[in-house]
């Protein structure tokens, strides 16, 4: 792939950079990125200490529409390497919901989508990327190149390395997708034709290129059927008044609908899935005043992080004389015949809703996050707040437990409350320990478990 010289020029300076602000973190102390704003839900303690210098790697460096590859910068947001793909009729594989999430945090961090019972992970698209190792040293790595980096890579989320340039695959599109939005009464016939769709990448006769669902209750769920498509005709606008997940809503069995697919791409972004009700945002008289580009969920972040340095939720609850609220933010994989076992079980035990769902079958095995290749897993993902119990993570304990029971598998992106033994055995414990003693020998990133459980 040809990039442009200035280009390449200004992101092999923005690697120095990185590896200058590398080599000025004194041994010993914590080495961060230095971004105000992350994706992940886990507390990230103030050091006081000069944070990884990644300002030079955030753009996208070459798009190549022959090949249907593009190489990006570590630090490049999903939303501005759409921007670059789409003139060329291509996206990447999977593109994870929210728009400021990065491709290096997607692949460190793992990352899922309604493409992902197509296309796996977003990991799983990388041909190569170029990673800053604790040695100091920028290595390339493939399946070629250090395959061992290259396949623990995925869910290491930076403790062996942060990735500076990836070369990842593409897909075509079309401009539109068209949406059908299905009703169920029972959990088990929902995921019966989930299983189906999975199977045979269709519908009664219909392609479908994406695939997700929503669950409101044990007799109110809903799958999404998208198919992507060049006929014209109107499209709906979920950036406006309108929401989109209530647009899922029906008393009949099937709902049609049609987005562009860059909006379809970010269609739960605007709301953050329907976490912004939080903020008032889907008030339909606030939402009239609250302009569009703040209907994101950058802004949504940046209100959480107020909330929390404020910690107003507590103080508010504590005046009401209610106990403190316990965060219940979580994806989590179930085999999809042990699904509807967990779906029941939350919906009885944990007062949250909706669920978000969203088939995945890997194409290969990754030892970070160990789940078998060719098999269907369904994340569902679950986002608000209980009453907090008599011990930390009294529900989230009470999840982890389940989830493990039924043998499925957690994201690390929140918090965690596993025993050292336990994490071991769920995040590949010994392929994590030899990936670390050979590119951060002198343990200058933190663990794997102290950075996931102990929030160090």
């Amino acid at each position: 792939m040809l990039t442009p010289p200035d280009v390449a020029a200004a992101h092999a300076a923005g690697v120095e950079r990185l590896r200058a602000s590398y080599r000025r973190i004194p041994a010993g102390a914590p080495v961060r990125l230095a971004k105000r704003t992350s994706n992940l839900f886990r507390p990230r303690p103030r050091t006081g200490v000069p944070g990884l210098d990644t300002s030079g790697l955030t753009g996208v460096l070459g798009v190549d529409p022959d090949a249907r590859t593009a190489d990006v910068a570590g630090m490049c947001t999903y939303e501005d390497l759409v921007a670059a793909t789409l003139p060329h009729g291509l996206t990447p594989l999977v593109v994870p919901q929210l728009r400021t999430i990065t491709l290096g945090g997607a692949v460190t961090g793992l990352g899922i989508e309604s493409a992902s019972f197509r296309n796996g992970m977003p990991h799983e698209s990388v041909l190569e990327l170029e990673v800053l190792t604790g040695t100091g040293e920028v290595l390339t790595a493939s399946p070629e190149q250090h395959p061992d980096l290259y396949r623990a890579f995925p869910n290491s989320y930076g403790t062996l390395g942060y990735a500076t340039r990836l070369r990842i695959a593409l897909e075509p599109v079309q401009p539109f997708v068209a949406l059908r939005h299905v009703r169920f009464h029972a959990l088990d016939a929902l995921v019966a034709a989930m299983a189906a769709v999975v199977d045979e990448g269709s519908l009664d006769g219909v392609r479908v290129d994406y695939l997700d669902g929503v669950v409101f209750s044990p007799d109110e769920a809903y799958l999404t059927l998208g198919t992507l498509t060049s006929d014209p005709g109107p499209v709906s606008d979920y950036t406006g008044q309108d929401i989109y997940y209530r647009s899922l809503q029906h008393d009949h069995g099937l709902r049609h609908d049609r987005l562009t697919v860059e909006d379809y791409l970010w269609r739960w972004d605007t709301d953050w899935f329907w976490c912004s009700r939080a903020f008032g945002a889907q008030n339909p008289r606030l939402r009239r005043w609250w302009p569009r580009r703040y209907r994101r969920s950058s802004t949504y972040w940046k209100l959480l992080a107020l909330e929390q340095r404020l910690d107003l939720v507590d103080r508010l609850e504590r005046r009401r004389g209610r106990p403190p609220r316990e965060r219940v933010v979580q994806d989590v994989e179930l085999p999809l015949e042990r699904c509807v076992e967990f779906l029941r079980w939350f919906l009885a035990e944990v007062p949250v809703e909706p669920l978000w769902l969203c088939p995945v079958r890997l194409r290969d095995r990754w030892p970070l996050y160990p789940m078998p290749p060719d098999r269907t897993f369904v994340n569902v993902g679950f986002w608000s707040t209980v009453a907090a119990g008599p011990v930390e993570g009294t529900t989230n304990r009470r999840i982890e437990r389940r989830v493990r029971e039924l043998d499925g598998h957690k994201s690390l992106y929140s918090d965690a409350y596993y025993t050292e033994d336990e994490f071991d055995e769920l995040y590949g414990g010994e392929d994590y320990r030899v990936a670390k003693k050979t590119y951060d020998p002198d343990g200058r990133f933190l663990d794997l478990y102290a950075k996931a459980v102990r929030r160090r």
